[in-house]
């Protein structure tokens, strides 16, 4: 791809959210994958349906409501499991191939953007935790348009910051329908695929799909 700038979502993708419970797994044993599973969807499910509604809340409210009701299904209501989940994931950590990823394409000089969901401050604590903040140029939310991801006009953030056109610009993401989003905004989509799960059947897709981050440095061409 001939490309000026790479643009990643966060959660996911860059941060590994498996983090969240694994460190609470004695807390929660056998529910851990589950109440991570269910607390996702819901918070991805909530993101989705404000946006229909042009009901928007911020990232950290919708995903506390995620957390409740995930907790409260699967019979775990507790505020002090609660706090500390939250808590948690703001201190994400990152993949591991995520820093030499970044490093890499800096080395090819392209301009480095994450463009997420998440509240601007609460971005700025977990990227500055991951150690990813300094090997970013722009760090975008969708706090600046009121919509959550994949609305066309939240992906219209990252060309006006870099102010270039879409067909420059790389967009990375670990899920499909975030790449449906900004393919369908004229972004070149990348599909880290780790799971190798089924593509998703939406109007717009990847361009490649790659089993990494690791991968993705070798997709850039000058």
């Amino acid at each position: 791809m001939q490309v000026e700038a790479c643009v990643f979502d966060a959660y996911g993708t860059l941060l590994d959210l498996s983090g969240v419970t694994a460190r609470l797994d004695h807390q929660l044993g056998d529910s851990a994958a589950q109440v991570l599973a269910l607390w996702r969807a819901k918070q991805l499910e909530y993101c989705w349906l404000r946006t229909v509604m042009h009901r928007h809340a911020d990232f950290d409210t919708v995903t506390r409501q995620a957390l409740e009701h995930a907790l409260e299904t699967l019979g775990l209501r507790d505020p002090a499991l609660e706090r500390t989940l939250l808590d948690a994931f703001r201190l994400l950590e990152p993949y591991p191939d995520a820093v030499p990823l970044l490093r890499a394409l800096r080395a090819q000089g392209l301009r480095i953007a994450v463009l997420s969901n998440g509240v601007p401050t609460t971005l700025a604590t977990t990227l500055e935790h991951a150690a990813l903040a300094t090997l970013l140029d722009v760090v975008l939310s969708v706090e600046d348009v009121g919509r959550f991801k994949p609305a066309p006009e939240v992906y219209r953030l990252a060309t006006t910051a870099l102010d270039l056109p879409p067909a420059r610009i790389m967009f990375v993401s670990a899920h499909g329908w975030d790449v449906a989003g900004a393919a369908n905004a004229g972004f070149r989509g990348v599909l880290v695929n780790r799971a190798g799960a089924p593509m998703e059947r939406l109007p717009a897709g990847a361009e490649r799909v790659v089993g990494s981050l690791a991968e993705v440095a070798s997709l850039v061409t000058a």
